[in-house]
């Protein structure tokens, strides 16, 4: 792992045009790159393919990085690479879907239809997952692959005002959060085991402050305090 000073020399040298440099930081830096690529891998692009673009968003990080932007690089870098990733996902049109994914959804897609029709009812994921030997997050995929992607500017018609999905939307994700929970993963093996547990299940699970209290028999009050505390932790340490 590269040191504030060591992660310093690198970026000058490759903003010099240093190629070495350059590769260099995307060799120690290839865990970050990863855990933001794994958030696209069910949009059917190949893993290397979205590791290229990921790494593409990188160097324009290197490259237009300042240190006057008061952040650690690495914070500044993770939009950059999400970024190049949507950009493609977005100028593409629509998702692609490999040909491997929609074979395997064909097959689930008539074993569904032919439980359905002998008992009446949809097998669960845990039997299709032993009947063909496959993870779960496979068979997900499969079933997902050919499903049309909504816009976020379709409308909803169960209200008067006929609002979009956009609307619907929670205000609560913004490209900050989406970075706090990329690095809260590198803090999380330095936390207390109840400070690890509440983390976890509020940024990686996505559950409520009250969905926590009740889980592990707190109150909110409590899990608020905790959760504020790591964030305030961590913003600290990267000088935001």
């Amino acid at each position: 792992m590269l040191t504030g000073e060591e992660t310093a020399e690198l970026l000058e040298k490759a903003k010099s045009g240093d190629d070495l440099a350059k590769e260099k930081l995307i060799t120690f830096n290839s865990p970050l790159i990863k855990s933001v690529v794994k958030r696209y891998l069910n949009k059917g692009i190949e893993y290397d393919d979205l590791y290229q673009l990921g790494a593409m968003g990188f160097v324009k990080a290197i490259n237009n990085f300042n240190p006057s932007f008061n952040v650690k690089f690495t914070t500044y870098a993770v939009p950059m690479i999400a970024g190049e990733i949507k950009r493609f996902l977005r100028d593409d049109g629509s998702v692609k879907v490999s040909r491997s994914i929609k074979h395997n959804a064909v097959i689930l897609k008539n074993y569904i239809a032919e439980y359905n029709k002998k008992y009446g009812e949809n097998p669960s994921l845990e039997q299709i997952s032993k009947e063909f030997n496959m993870e779960i997050n496979d068979i997900v995929l499969a079933m997902e692959a050919n499903t049309t992607p909504l816009s976020l500017n379709e409308k909803f018609h169960d209200d008067e005002e006929s609002s979009t999905i956009m609307d619907k939307l929670t205000d609560d994700f913004s490209v900050d959060r989406y970075v706090d929970k990329l690095a809260i993963r590198e803090m999380v093996k330095n936390l207390t085991a109840r400070e690890k547990q509440v983390i976890i299940m509020r940024y990686y699970l996505d559950k409520t402050q009250s969905e926590i209290a009740k889980e592990l028999g707190v109150s909110q009050v409590q899990v608020s305090r905790i959760e504020n505390k790591v964030l305030k932790d961590f913003k600290d340490n990267i000088n935001i």
